[in-house]
């Protein structure tokens, strides 16, 4: 493998990594020597292909279902992290759902499922983390999205899930800093996903996206993999706190 291993010897869990940008994570961080858990809720194929990636280029994963919102599915899902792997440094908050309606049309159905997943499952994994953690510390990256501070129209569910990510973030790094677990948010603007296709955002919302990008494109998986890694190496080790918008400028 090519890439400077940073990560080596670091055991990594990645929720909702079968696709997607929780699929580039789970490959950037074993490119980089971790070993990776490759959390999914119900995409076997899609998990154990990723898995498949990943030691096809001399990586080490391990493909484990859980689905966030269930807590204790997210207490099997640490289990079999120590059970694979003995240990834990890191947790990728990634697995998420999003969907777009217009005040009148909001369900509590929805409400209930986008912060299930996006804000419970979240602190429940952080919790879980922390007493999984070793002593000398560990780090949680969180994934928001820039629609946490755009909030754009017919957002108002996904907006505030992102926004209290971006609150949660900067509450835990302040509350664990003292046990040097370091807690940072990536925030990425439009990217090119399997999800992104599937909910029908390609056409002309990518095209009002990209023109409120000054870097004039959508993001891919790995411009988003590439700072979760470097967030979670030791070239981080000054930072907790942060919210880094991953968004070709679009703000």
């Amino acid at each position: 493998m090519s890439k400077q291993q940073k990560l080596t010897g670091k055991v990594a869990i990645v929720t909702g990594a079968s696709k997607g940008i929780g699929a580039g994570i789970a490959k950037e961080l074993a490119a980089q020597g971790a070993s990776v858990v490759v959390n999914y809720a119900s995409s076997k194929d899609d998990a154990d292909r990723v898995v498949s990636e990943i030691v096809n280029a001399g990586g080490k994963a391990a493909a484990v279902r859980a689905n966030v919102a269930d807590q204790s599915d997210i207490d099997g899902l640490f289990a079999a992290t120590k059970k694979a792997y003995g240990k834990l440094d890191l947790l990728v908050n990634n697995a998420g759902i999003y969907a777009f309606a217009p005040l009148g049309s909001i369900t509590g159905e929805s409400i209930e499922s986008m912060f299930s997943t996006n804000v419970t499952g979240l602190l429940f994994a952080s919790q879980a983390a922390l007493a999984a953690f070793p002593a000398e510390g560990g780090s949680i990256v969180n994934i928001g999205s820039v629609v946490g501070e755009l909030t754009p129209p017919t957002s108002a569910v996904y907006s505030g899930t992102k926004g209290a990510v971006n609150s949660i973030t900067r509450v835990l790094a302040k509350e664990l800093g003292s046990k040097n677990i370091r807690v940072n948010a990536v925030n990425p603007g439009a990217v090119k996903t399997e999800g992104f296709k599937s909910a029908g955002l390609e056409g002309d919302f990518e095209a009002q996206m990209v023109a409120a990008t000054p870097l004039g494109r959508a993001g891919q998986p790995g411009d988003i993999a590439t700072i979760v890694a470097f967030l979670a190496s030791d070239d981080a080790g000054w930072i907790t706190g942060s919210l880094i918008d991953a968004a070709g400028g679009s703000r």
